[in-house]
């Protein structure tokens, strides 16, 4: 009976409980941080109004100094509109980039922009901004412009980028963090092993915290899901982080 009822239990936890048991996972930076924001990426808006918006009250139940988010908002521009009407709700300055399915999608830039604006962000195609009274700059890596972004002193760089292998592109900077999503986690990790499959543009870098060369990467599991709405050991992920 065990042995049968395992797999079961599993089945319904990965199709009934964990894609919307939202996980806050938080990351001190620093001894004396000076700045805390909140990390989500990979919404894939599919007409879930009441789960996009508890994400954006737990967002707001941080009480960030401002939003990053790296990129997949949807996967068809219909949903488009009612997500950013959704997340201009966030309670401070959201910052964004686009990821592969909103290229694909063809969603309207311009609307995204016009929303990110209206919370006191921005949406970055391959721009940067000096937020916090100057002391970070954000740095939205959308397309594969690698070279004309490098790290400055005196000042936090956080680096934007949809796909996590993203950082091997950056040689001879180093940024004080870079974050990623894309790779959803795998969605459905098995203990000892990690993710069962991951999606191009993610390399060694499946999930969690990596040093690398261009400086610390962290990588979230995402909010919502491509292809099948199924997580196990993978929950969709809010990140704290102090730095």
């Amino acid at each position: 009976m065990g042995a049968v009822g395992a797999p079961i239990a599993a089945a319904v936890e990965a199709i009934g409980i964990e894609p919307k048991w939202l996980n806050v996972e938080r990351i001190r930076l620093s001894e004396s941080p000076r700045h805390r924001f909140v990390h989500i990426t990979d919404i894939h808006h599919k007409g879930d109004a009441e789960f996009l918006e508890k994400v954006v009250r737990v967002v707001n139940a941080q009480e960030p100094d401002f939003v990053c988010f790296t990129g997949d908002l949807v996967e068809e521009s219909e949903f488009a509109t009612e997500a950013l009407n959704i997340l201009c709700g966030v309670n401070a300055p959201l910052y964004g980039i686009p990821g592969n399915h909103d290229y694909w999608s063809d969603m309207d830039f311009d609307a995204a922009k016009e929303a990110f604006a209206k919370t006191g962000g921005g949406w970055l195609i391959d721009e940067e901004v000096t937020i916090r009274a100057g002391a970070v700059r954000l740095l939205g890596m959308a397309g594969s412009a690698a070279g004309k972004f490098g790290a400055k002193n005196g000042v936090k760089n956080i680096l934007l980028s949809h796909y996590p292998n993203g950082v091997d592109l950056f040689q001879g900077n180093k940024f004080d963090l870079i974050l990623a999503g894309h790779s959803h986690g795998g969605q459905v990790r098995l203990p000892w092993y990690g993710a069962l499959i991951v999606p191009f543009g993610v390399g060694e870098y499946q999930l969690g915290m990596y040093q690398t060369h261009a400086g610390p990467l962290y990588v979230n599991a995402g909010i919502g899901y491509f292809y099948m709405n199924v997580r196990f050991c993978c929950r969709p992920e809010i990140t704290v982080f102090e730095i």
